[in-house]
């Protein structure tokens, strides 16, 4: 059995308000359109999450939000909200449906990306892991709580970008 992660940065967010708390900032204009853009490639390619695992910030639900995605269960984790990957794999851990999409922060989901996949994919920007990147990441494991380090295979990654362009 596998298992498949889709690991999504936030979309663009807003500076525009400085009496905003960093939690509280939320999607900018561009933003707006990247996850919706994000969403149909998902669809388009059938990568669609059982489970939502996200931060609690204001940017990370709207980006979910704006996907217009639906999931069995959606959990939004104050744990997530700037994780260490650390703290990403037991929040992973701890899921139980096939396909999970987790949603967060740099530098934390980029440094993750790096740590559970044994190969980079052949991509400028999943090194710098961009607002809204997102990658499909596939485990030979029938359980989340198996997880390790290194141990993900990347079936696709994107940028909004690409998609947008």
């Amino acid at each position: 059995m596998t298992l498949t992660l889709i690991l999504t940065r936030h979309a663009k967010s807003s500076w525009g308000n400085p009496m905003l708390d960093d939690h509280a900032r939320p999607l900018n204009k561009r933003g707006r359109k990247s996850a919706p853009a994000i969403a149909t490639w998902l669809r388009d390619n059938g990568w669609l999450p059982d489970e939502v695992l996200s931060s609690t910030s204001a940017r990370t639900r709207e980006t979910w939000d704006r996907m217009g995605l639906q999931a069995d269960k959606v959990c939004f984790h104050r744990r997530l909200y700037h994780a260490a990957p650390e703290d990403m794999l037991t929040q992973l851990a701890g899921a139980t449906e096939p396909t999970v999409l987790m949603l967060g922060h740099n530098p934390g989901i980029g440094d993750f990306a790096q740590r559970i996949v044994g190969k980079a994919p052949n991509h400028p920007r999943f090194q710098d892991y961009p607002t809204c990147a997102t990658a499909v990441i596939q485990f030979n494991i029938s359980d989340w709580a198996n997880i390790k380090w290194q141990s993900g295979v990347v079936l696709d990654f994107t940028t909004p970008r690409e998609l947008l362009e």
